[in-house]
Order: C-alpha cells, then sequence, then structure tokens
C-alpha cells in the first residue's frame, strides 16, 4: 500500500488527466460554432448529442477525484504535528493493536475449543450410527426366525 503522499500525487495526476481527457472529448464532440441566427435555429432543432453524456461522465469523475484528494489532503499530518505527537500516537497505536491480536488468539483459541468439540461430537455420532448397523446386520430378521 503506497503511503499517503504517493496517494495524493496519484489522485493529482488522476484528476489532471481528467481535465484533459475531458477537454479533449469536448472539442471532439462540440458542434462547429455558427453566428447567424437561422444556423442557431437549426442547431436547436437536432436532437441531444452525446456531448451532455460526456459532460455529465466527466464531471462526476472530476468531482469524485477531487473528493478524494480533499480526503486525502485533511488526512495528512498537520503542521502542529510534532515528532514527539506522532510517535506518542504512534505508540497508543502499536498499543491497540497489540490488544487487537490478543483478542484474536482469545478468539481462534475458543474457536479451536469448539471446533475440537464438534469434531469428537461427530466422531461419537459416527460410532454410534456403525455400531447400530452392525448390530442391525448380525442380529437375525424377524422373518428369519
Amino acid at each position: 500500500m503506497a503511503d499517503r503522499l504517493t496517494q495524493l500525487q496519484d489522485a493529482v495526476n488522476s484528476l489532471a488527466d481528467q481535465f484533459c481527457n475531458a477537454i479533449g472529448v469536448l472539442q471532439q464532440c462540440a458542434p462547429p460554432a455558427s453566428f447567424s441566427n437561422i444556423q442557431t435555429a437549426i442547431n436547436k432543432d437536432q436532437p441531444a448529442n452525446p456531448t451532455e453524456e460526456y459532460a455529465q461522465l466527466f464531471a462526476a469523475l472530476i468531482a469524485r477525484t477531487a473528493k478524494d484528494v480533499d480526503v486525502l489532503i485533511d488526512s495528512l499530518p498537520s503542521e502542529e504535528s510534532t515528532a514527539a505527537l506522532q510517535a506518542a500516537s504512534l505508540r497508543q497505536l502499536e498499543e491497540e493493536n497489540h490488544e487487537a491480536a490478543a483478542r484474536l488468539e482469545e478468539v481462534v483459541y475458543r474457536g479451536d475449543m469448539l471446533l475440537e468439540k464438534i469434531q469428537n461430537a461427530l466422531a461419537d455420532i459416527a460410532q454410534s450410527q456403525l455400531r447400530t448397523r452392525n448390530g442391525a446386520l448380525s442380529q437375525p430378521s424377524p422373518a428369519e426366525s
């Protein structure tokens, strides 16, 4: 996983790509400009072109990427954050990590114990079924007596 600055740089590069692509598509799909009133009336009667769809698509992409950039910027450490504060924060995170690891180990241990109980119960059931089948096979049927 990349660090936050790399993620921020990637998001800014993506935003620049989206702006360039949006401008290129709009230039490619844009109808020629006309200065006469007659041509304007003709253009109004024509059906909507895909430029509107492209504009909405690129607007959504650009807005989402800009929001991602804002989130990444907000996640960066502030100027007030000193090395001592960052070290304390890291120590606290490490303690929380150790506590979570201990809880996870306990859950895994309980899961293993439960699995062992289930396997023992299944083995008992299988043994009972085998004894029942063997007993039924060894006893003569009432028709044979």
